[in-house]
């Protein structure tokens, strides 16, 4: 299908635990499988969620998609590009963000902007422009040169997610994207997901947020121990219940009642 802008087929990922994730885990297992044969697509134009408890396997897909990780099993394609033949492609042709960015105190929004900007080999004149539309439409432009040291949480996801956005990409991956925020940025950063998908970008969004889901996406994938369990448009998916009711019952079947 043209409109298919991303399938993930069969990706898994098994992680070594040390004695300390052991406990946590309460588990004697050494290792964990973090994802288990997940597979999906993402069409052109849509928000599509993933949406799942702590522990999912929600990031650790992300991060495989974003060629951050590389699967030990299965690839996704991503406008054509293979995750795992083709990260340098892949990557110019995603946004990343995640809640677990850290930006280097020292530098300014102004100097990161610069730098990323380079590192994707976009021209001046359009690095430029790009600038100035998104630090205004963030706030950011009254802080192009404060340290990042000195910045809110707020205003360094908002830095995090112009960065991100550089390059002007195709489809744009967000892990947890209002994690940490207060009500007011949240809901700027929300806007600005359905600002993106009117543009006709590809979103895809992790979050354990139901209100999220239901507010900016047209299709939900549940994940649970690594596994896609449901995958359908949110209309079909909230058909006969809540999002929450529904999430719910497919979890206390798999899981049982004891989580």
């Amino acid at each position: 299908m043209d409109n298919v802008l991303l399938h993930a087929e069969g990706l898994c990922k098994t992680f070594k635990l040390s004695k300390k994730q052991q406990k946590i885990e309460k588990t004697h297992a050494k290792e964990k499988k973090a994802v288990d044969h997940l597979s999906f697509e993402a069409y052109r134009g849509e928000v599509f969620g993933l949406l799942g408890p702590n522990g999912a396997g929600k990031t650790t897909t992300l991060r495989m998609l974003a060629t951050l990780i590389k699967p030990d099993e299965g690839d996704a394609l991503i406008d054509g590009s293979s995750v795992v033949n083709e990260p340098n492609e892949v990557r110019g042709k995603i946004g990343f963000l995640t809640s677990e960015l850290k930006l280097e105190d020292f530098f300014t929004p102004n100097y990161l902007f610069d730098f990323f900007s380079n590192l994707h080999g976009v021209e001046p004149e359009v690095r430029e422009r790009r600038k100035k539309e998104l630090f205004e439409r963030f706030g950011v432009d009254q802080f192009a040169e404060v340290k990042v040291a000195n910045l809110s949480t707020g205003m360094k996801q908002k830095v995090s997610l112009i960065i991100s956005l550089v390059h002007d990409p195709e489809i744009i991956i967000f892990d947890e994207p209002t994690n940490g925020l207060d009500v007011i940025t949240a809901k700027v950063v929300t806007d600005f997901l359905l600002e993106l998908k009117a543009e006709g970008k590809t979103v895809i969004v992790s979050t354990h947020i139901f209100s999220l889901i239901e507010k900016i996406c047209d299709r939900v994938g549940i994940i649970i121990n690594g596994q896609m369990v449901c995958c359908d448009t949110l209309e079909n998916v909230t058909a006969e219940k809540s999002l929450e009711d529904k999430f719910f019952d497919i979890y206390t079947e798999m899981v049982g009642d004891e989580a």
